[in-house]
């Protein structure tokens, strides 16, 4: 643009041309003030609104002015002026059309060999490159460059301004460079930009613009060469551009962001996480003193994202991930459609979206990604020198997509990308070795072997990448061996695999997987060879992989287990089996932390379930009862778990420490309302949303690790150095009930096993269940979904018909019937579980049958049952044989609870005391028309004779029927009251629990608000609904159902259901065990208390009565009273 020192040269040539001119004093004095006034700008740079002005009347001085006056071209210059100066400070693309538009005017009325001839070219091209780099018009800047050499030819050599023009050209031939990636236009801008540092004096003011300059354009070169040299002669050309910046200095920005630029592309080129140190606090500092609205922030958000995506690709630290995709969601916010640089946003946000899915699993993270990375190709010219990368980032991302969907397309697709990639890289471009790795990656391992070698080739010694493509070149060898069992491929797969190892430096996260792969590679040729050391080597690099400190916590599980299953099939008597499962439990609970909301926690459970099986079914062939009951609790029901520790009472902590306590407090609270957060479909989000919702994830990624340094501060606290761990075995022996038996039952491919805890007993007693099995159980599953199928007891999904009339008989949400042919198998179901599990145990046990009295069932011995995998889904309280001949059943021996845990049930016990008075009493609802639940007219009978009931009894009772209270208003009520009953529909949601509700007229209760209340004194809940009890399939061991969740709420028992119940059974039921409640409440009641402590007998009590009821024990009659369960102390 025109300079300050051209601008005052025009001025002042022109004094002599008014004064001849003779023109209108009114428009002469609006071109005085409309100078003045840009002048004043131009020294103050502030008065924004007098620099308006000033366009006003230059403005109105050129519509005064004749068309032929002499000086039109001088006012047009300065309208210009005037109109790009403003356009610098506000952005305003109308300001620049404008000016423009005055810069050709002008030029059509300067003659040739005009003096002001070469100025107004320089200033029309300046700004027509300006226009290009907002709008990507690929003519305004062929338009620019041409404008820019003319006024460079017609600058003599030694003229004063004869640097700036070079700068200037320079400058567009670097945009054309970027543009279209011919090498000779960057060439000639680095010769312009050096020739323009040789011609610029020490101490001129433009020096440190002129060598920022050099250095993008240097770098430039770099990213497309791969010169070392340019890239470290950028780096000094950009420092000492920094030198004499002074703090405050409008550049002071831009520059301290292309330094970082520049010295991150170092450490892409070295490793050296100094230099991402360096790079991120350079950019970091740009950032901060970056103006609100200023045209260059979004750049500077955009560098500052890849480089903290960098430093989680070699950290793996997801802060620094969710804080990229924090600044490049916000980087494209600002980023107007039409925009050059809107693709390469889109694709860096592509790129770390797809590597928050790498680490999490979120399928809406890969679906943004693909849909990012297909705009960003989709914006992305034939020809451009980015081609090749956006469709290579795209490819990736589809690659990940078939290996989670199986869809042969994306496959195809990908291979089709990555040829393309290679066959747009030119011999000899730095990145040729990466995208032909990348393409050998996913080709047959006929074309992939042949295309990882060159890529290889193609990497220097000491490049950053050599390990990667050492390790993809293993995997390829390793696979062939696999398909052939030529042992030289084998021997070169162990070759690249260990080369590949030390060539990782210590700390990185991608060190676990080499080792693994290595482990993977060694442990194939011991199978093939029977070489010992093969086989130790092995061991050695699966257990160094599995404990190592860094690295993704999915890879070094997979290590562990590898670990456990070498040595388990190859040395079952070692001790180092108990290690190797060891450190996979470990490493299951840090696979689903709290940084991660509910429902992506249970989704990365699911590739995790069952370790803790395995695990204790190692541990009892080890005869070491002690850590498969240590595992069996710490490996299952983990999200609970941390829902829990969240709501850890704090009273010794904050006798000791009221800050820990409270800041404790605060994080929990903020970490499950974080935690729960439902995930939402992003497709038809704004980008603001995004934007937002992306705040809110990085704010939890940061309270999370916040929480993590709170816990190591609180065990350093002498009397708290276990603070939330969890808690060894025999510490749940003093708090078990003292009339009953815990326990827990593992279900494994290899064994099954029962430990049992028993009140008085100082050790778990195991009991080998060798009749029983895995595949029995499985059987037994599918048999009785068959039987619920049959008899309309449908697991949630299946559907039964509504009668108008009388309304649907199952409490679950139902459309239409059909039935199969019917087949009785649920009498074989329990008696196989009688014979093989339940009588096995209690035989072991001593236990004996309860005499048939009346008064015999109060003191029966109690059983708390703990299922594991499958398990959890049959009915271990109903088993038994049903036919007259031999008839007896778990019933006739004990009354049955179930627990999620042991722990769950000893915190229970640990935490009873007496039920307040003033809450003492009954809270109950009927829902029978809730909206997306069927009509379930005898709910309303159900909660009158229970109604009638208590207030016979002088029961402080509560009461309201459907539309009569709201959600709101019965948490309200939850509050006052001790004990609850809900008789409604209720929907589970197996991918995020806490959204699990109650149906209501009027909303939903869901299970996050339940406990987002104080329930310090809940006792009693009766969830009078369908499949209460009954959870995920996907992760039996995760207790996924509302039973659970009222019990991690507060309350200390809770009668649930496994399958539908029958509506016109359930009065029936719930009169009968509160009559029982009430027949044996605690005399220290004065009339109007009540509590649930003999609850457990209560449901057996009703359980039984319904059984009489229904006069006989077919099928049918069995489904109808076994769902109904007890859960907790």
């Amino acid at each position: 643009m025109t300079s300050l020192r051209e601008a005052q040269r025009i001025r002042s040539g022109s004094n002599s041309l008014l004064a001849e001119a003779g023109v209108d004093d009114s428009h002469e004095q609006l071109f005085e003030d409309g100078v003045a006034l840009t002048e004043q700008y131009k020294d103050t740079r502030t008065e924004l609104d007098g620099l308006s002005t000033a366009i006003s009347k230059l403005r109105r001085a050129v519509e005064l002015m004749p068309k032929d006056h002499s000086d039109m071209a001088l006012r047009l210059s300065w309208l210009d002026h005037s109109l790009w100066s403003h356009f610098k400070r506000t952005g305003d693309l109308q300001d620049l059309d404008e000016a423009i538009s005055m810069e050709h005017r002008a030029l059509e009325l300067t003659p040739e060999g005009h003096p002001d001839m070469p100025v107004r070219l320089a200033n029309l091209g300046t700004s027509l490159w300006s226009r290009f780099e907002h709008t990507g018009d690929i003519q305004d800047l062929a338009e620019a460059i041409l404008a820019k050499q003319r006024a460079l030819e017609l600058t003599p050599e030694g003229h004063p301004y004869m640097a700036l023009r070079l700068n200037g050209l320079g400058t567009s031939l670097h945009s054309r460079f970027e543009h279209t990636g011919d090498l000779q236009d960057i060439v000639e801008a680095i010769s312009m930009k050096r020739r323009v540092v040789d011609l610029t004096p020490e101490g001129h003011p433009e020096m440190a613009k002129r060598l920022a300059n050099l250095g993008t354009s240097l770098h430039s070169r770099f990213d497309r060469a791969g010169d070392l040299q340019d890239l470290a002669e950028a780096i000094l050309a950009e420092q000492r551009a920094l030198e004499p910046t002074p703090e405050g200095h409008p550049d002071m920005p831009v520059r301290l962001a292309n330094l970082g630029t520049s010295i991150h592309s170092r450490f892409e080129r070295t490793g050296d996480l100094q230099d991402l140190a360096e790079a991120i606090s350079a950019e970091q500092r740009a950032l901060e003193i970056t103006p609100e609205g200023h045209p260059v922030m979004a750049l500077q958000l955009a560098n500052l994202g890849i480089s903290l995506w960098s430093r989680f690709e070699r950290t793996g630290d997801l802060q620094d991930l969710a804080e990229a995709i924090s600044r490049e969601r916000l980087a494209l916010k600002l980023t107007p459609e039409g925009h050059p640089k809107m693709a390469v946003r889109l694709a860096a946000l592509g790129s770390s979206l797809w590597s928050r899915f790498e680490r999490t699993g979120d399928l809406q993270d890969l679906a943004e990604a693909i849909s990012a990375q297909q705009r960003a190709l989709d914006l992305t010219p034939e020809g451009h020198p980015d081609m090749a990368l956006r469709l290579n980032g795209l490819g990736t991302s589809i690659h990940s997509r078939f290996e989670r969907t199986g869809d042969l397309q994306d496959i195809v697709e990908a291979i089709s990308m990555k040829r393309r990639v290679v066959d747009l890289t030119p011999e000899g471009h730095p990145d040729m070795s990466l995208r032909l790795a990348n393409l050998g990656n996913l080709q047959d391992l006929a074309e992939a072997i042949p295309a990882q070698q060159r890529a290889l080739d193609l990497t220097p010694e000491g490049h950053p990448d050599r390990a990667l493509r050492l390790a993809g070149l293993g995997s390829s060898l390793w696979g062939r061996f696999e398909l052939t069992g030529d042992l030289p491929d084998i021997a070169e797969a162990i070759s690249a695999d260990q080369r590949a190892l030390e060539l990782t430096p210590e700390g990185h996260p991608y060190m676990p997987a080499q080792l693994r792969n290595l482990g993977i590679a060694l442990h194939s040729c011991f199978l093939r060879t029977g070489d010992i050391h093969d086989f130790t080597e092995a061991l050695s690099k699966y257990s160094t992989s599995a404990t190592s400190t860094f690295g993704p916590p999915d890879i070094r599980l997979q290590a562990a287990k590898d670990w456990a299953g070498l040595l388990e099939e190859h040395n079952p008597g070692s001790p180092d089996i108990l290690t190797a499962f060891d450190t996979a439990i470990r490493l299951t609970t840090l696979t689903t932390t709290l940084d991660q909301v509910l429902e992506n926690r249970y989704s990365r459970l699911v590739d995790t379930s069952g370790v803790a099986l395995q695990a204790a079914s190692a541990a009892f062939a080890l005869d070491r009862v002690d850590k498969a009951l240590e595992w069996l609790e710490q490996g299952r029901c983990l999200v609970w778990r941390q829902l829990t520790s969240l709501r850890t009472p704090l009273d010794d902590l904050r006798r000791h420490d009221g800050h820990l306590a409270d800041r404790f407090l605060e994080l929990s609270k903020t970490l499950e309302g974080a935690g729960s957060v439902r995930i939402a479909s992003r497709s038809e989000m704004s980008m603001s949303q995004k934007v937002s919702l992306e705040d809110q994830a990085r704010i939890h990624v940061r309270s999370a690790r916040e929480w993590d340094d709170l816990l190591v501060k609180i065990r350093a606290t002498p009397g708290f150095e276990r603070f939330l761990e969890p808690s060894p075995w025999y510490s749940l022996l003093p708090y078990l009930p003292e009339a009953g038996h815990a326990i827990i039952i593992n279900v494994d491919a290899r064994r099954c096993d029962a430990i049992v805890l028993s009140a008085g007993r100082s050790t778990p007693h195991h009991i080998p269940l060798t009749s029983f099995s895995l595949a029995k159980c499985n059987q037994y599953r599918q048999d009785l979904k068959a039987q619920l199928q049959i008899y309309d007891y449908r697991d949630r999904g299946h559907t039964v018909a509504i009668d108008p009339e009388g309304g649907d008989e199952s409490r679950t949400v139902t459309r239409f019937k059909h039935r199969k042919n019917e087949e009785t198998v649920v009498q074989g179901i329990l008696r196989g579980l009688w014979q093989d599990l339940v009588k096995p145990i209690l035989q072991t046990l001593e236990i004996q049958k309860i005499p048939s009295s009346p008064t015999t069932l109060a003191a029966a011995p109690r059983i708390w049952w703990c299922p594991t995998g499958p398990l959890s889904f049959l009915p271990i309280h109903a088993a038994g044989i049903y036919t007259a001949e031999g008839a007896e059943c778990a019933l006739d021996y004990a009354v049955s609870s179930y627990t999620p845990t042991l722990a769950a049930l000893v915190d229970r016990v640990r935490s009873t005391r007496p039920i307040q008075m003033v809450v003492s009493g009954l809270f109950m609802t009927c829902q029978p028309r809730a909206a997306g639940g069927s009509h379930i007219p005898g709910t309303t009978a159900e909660v009158q004779s229970i109604y009638d009931l208590a207030t016979k009894n002088g029961l402080r009772v509560e009461r309201f029927d459907g539309s009569a209270i709201t959600p709101a208003t019965c948490l309200d009520s939850m509050e006052k009251f001790s004990s609850i009953h809900l008789a409604c529909h209720a929907y589970q949601d197996a991918t995020n629990p806490l959204e699990s509700r109650f149906l209501f007229h009027n909303g939903s209760l869901d299970l996050f608000s339940i406990l987002q209340r104080n329930l310090k004194d809940a006792d009693l809940a009766f969830l009078s609904a369908c499949q209460t009890g009954t959870g995920s399939e996907k992760l039996p061991d995760e207790a996924v159902h509302l039973a659970a969740g009222m019990l991690a709420a507060g309350y200390r028992r809770v009668v649930a259901t496994m399958w539908a119940i029958r509506d016109q059974h359930a009065p029936h039921v719930a009169t009968d065990f509160y009559q029982y409640l009430l027949d044996h409440r605690d005399p220290a009641y004065n009339g109007s208390g009540f509590d649930g402590t003999h609850s457990a007998r209560a449901l057996h009590h009703a359980t039984q009565q319904l059984r009489i009821r229904l006069g006989n024990d077919s099928d049918e009659s069995l489904l109808a009273w076994i769902p109904y369960v007890h859960f907790g102390f």
